[in-house]
């Protein structure tokens, strides 16, 4: 028990667990200020910041900056899909996505909270959230060896479609 020490029966928390525990979201990585607005499709930016880490970051990166032959980046990139025909669905589709553990509202909540962690800037100012609905869909048609080239090819179509 290395964050924790059992005396008299009881779990006595470290002083590292007990800040985090009682930490303002805003002190937490991927939590909301206080005040601040939720992303549209996040109930809880906490756990989509928890799902996150213990799904997508070991290959995407703590920064969404991927790792080169086997996750590309989605910093400064993913919400680019949202814009061109296909792209939503692609991630939709997307094999990390289409075959997670995570249940089909987690993962939802999660991508809606990817969009503003790691690409404000692209969002569509239209932009609608993912659903559990819509997810639960998409999954059921996972991409495979194609994902890569057609990830080239929607970035192609947004790069052309820029101003």
């Amino acid at each position: 028990m290395s964050n924790s020490r059992r005396w008299a029966g009881a779990t006595l928390l470290s002083a590292g667990m007990v800040a985090f525990a009682g930490a303002a979201p805003s002190a937490v990585p991927g939590g909301a200020a206080p005040g601040a607005a939720v992303p549209a499709g996040v109930t809880n930016p906490q756990r989509a910041w928890q799902n996150w880490t213990l799904n997508c970051q070991g290959c995407h990166r703590p920064d969404g900056t991927g790792s080169a032959g086997t996750a590309p980046s989605l910093a400064d990139t993913v919400s680019k899909f949202l814009t061109v025909p296909g792209g939503r669905e692609y991630l939709g589709r997307v094999p990390g996505v289409a075959t997670s553990a995570l249940a089909n509202a987690d993962l939802a909540e999660l991508m809606n909270w990817m969009f503003w962690r790691f690409d404000k800037g692209h969002m569509p100012a239209d932009f609608l959230p993912f659903t559990a609905e819509e997810i639960g869909r998409l999954r059921t048609a996972p991409l495979r060896l194609e994902a890569s080239q057609m990830r080239n090819d929607l970035l192609k179509k947004y790069e052309s479609a820029s101003p």
